[in-house]
């Protein structure tokens, strides 16, 4: 059977630095599928999709909001050819019941465990409209090595710089962040992987940079140093979310390879400042993640953060405005009280103000969102910036030997020059 996986292109910030990481998700979810099938995994946003007959079973896998428009009319376009198309991912699951108007079936949940039984239906022409595992996860012990044979990988590069692979140790998050859909989504029970899987999985990327995708490592203190223990012999070099602070923690994190980690910078606070402090006493960069737009934010509290974030020498920031996707609590909030002015999913994107803010317009929020981009970025580029962490993990790999040098992976200066700002 042939199956076609693909996962939608989206349009990008203006200005933005345009560059693709190889998606998680799908190569995940290709590792639960059954032996047989025989799997076509486009990446519209590196290659073009060409819509035709060949494919038996079609799959859409969708991360982003902005992704789901895009979705749909690929959807609508094959099922008008007669080919049956099943959707999954998250943002699948947080706009399930539009998305269901496009679809032959929706898969809602993780996929472990679960896919003989979807593609046995499809088989048996018995395929359900919805397939509902959103509160039975399956067991984190049949989480295996995702199937990242499925990529194109000569794709995945920017100005001849490879792209980190991804990578997951844990599931589910103990935390219920105000924006965050992450609860409804996997839960709030923390779920790491054995370590020893998640070990032999790291040991098979050939890859040796990764960003580690997990919502927080910062949730079981022994779990993620017997965790980065077990990751000093691989010698990666990776970055993450948020990961404990304490000096032990710190400690290993910087002995496994940590490159950098982001760090979501809420306040002006003295913690803020020697939480980065600590990061960087360990050799650890930090890009700083700012949301603007908060009810309790007024604008001069913005601009005090902007001029804080100057202060604490954050290596990279990365501002998006506060956005209410479905099935958060921030969503609910704003439908109640009749805040949301725009609809259009394509402008879900963090970078565009879809609502009204509390404490100004939201053309003023709009304009503080990219003075906080060109004020931030204004004594050096964001590209400076980034190829100085560039610099520093080629440093690091060059000490322990594993610095690759050929000619798609290059340290030079090209790489520092004529890159558009990300915003």
């Amino acid at each position: 059977m042939k199956f076609r996986l693909i996962y939608p292109k989206w349009d990008k910030l203006e200005g933005q630095t345009t560059f693709n990481l190889p998606p998680h998700g799908p190569v995940v979810f290709a590792a639960t599928l059954p032996e047989y099938v025989e799997v076509d995994f486009i990446d519209e946003n590196i290659e073009p999709l060409i819509i035709d007959d060949s494919a038996d079973f079609v799959g859409i896998s969708m991360m982003l909001t902005t992704q789901i428009k895009r979705g749909w009319e690929i959807a609508d376009e094959y099922r008008k050819r007669g080919i049956k198309v099943i959707f999954g991912g998250i943002s699948s699951m947080l706009h399930a019941e539009e998305t269901m108007l496009h679809a032959d079936s929706l898969f809602l949940g993780e996929a472990e465990s679960r896919m003989n039984k979807v593609f046995d239906d499809f088989k048996n022409n018995k395929l359900q409209k919805v397939y509902n595992f959103l509160n039975d996860h399956p067991d984190i012990n049949l989480v295996g090595p995702a199937r990242r044979s499925i990529l194109k990988r000569e794709f995945y590069y920017h100005k001849g710089v490879q792209m980190v692979d991804l990578f997951h140790a844990s599931r589910g998050c103990r935390f219920n962040c105000y924006p965050c859909a992450v609860s409804y989504l996997g839960g709030r029970k923390f779920r790491p992987r054995p370590i020893d899987k998640a070990i032999e999985e790291l040991a098979t990327i050939d890859n040796n940079r990764l960003f580690i995708v997990d919502n927080s490592l910062a949730q079981d203190t022994q779990w993620e140093k017997d965790l980065f223990k077990e990751m000093i012999p691989l010698k990666k070099k990776w970055c993450s979310h948020t990961i404990e602070d304490k000096p032990e923690v710190l400690n290993l994190a910087a002995q496994a390879g940590a490159w950098y980690v982001y760090q979501a910078v809420f306040d002006t606070s003295d913690y803020i400042k020697e939480r980065i402090k600590r990061y960087h006493d360990y050799g650890i960069s930090v890009e700083g993640t700012i949301l603007l737009g908060l009810d309790e934010q007024t604008e001069d509290d913005i601009k005090r953060l902007i001029d804080f974030l100057l202060e604490i020498n954050l290596d990279l920031a990365e501002f998006t405005v506060f956005t209410p996707f479905p099935n958060t609590k921030a969503y609910d909030d704003l439908v109640k009280d009749n805040r949301i002015f725009d609809h259009d999913w394509n402008h879900y994107n963090a970078g565009k103000v879809v609502f009204t803010p509390k404490h100004m317009s939201a053309e003023k929020l709009q304009e503080l969102y990219q003075y906080a981009w060109d004020t931030f970025y204004k004594e050096e580029t964001q590209s400076q910036k980034m190829f100085k962490l560039f610099q520093r993990v080629v440093s690091k790999e060059m000490a322990d030997g594993t610095y690759r040098s050929n000619r798609k992976d290059l340290l030079n200066k090209s790489f520092g020059k004529n890159v558009e700002r990300k915003n």
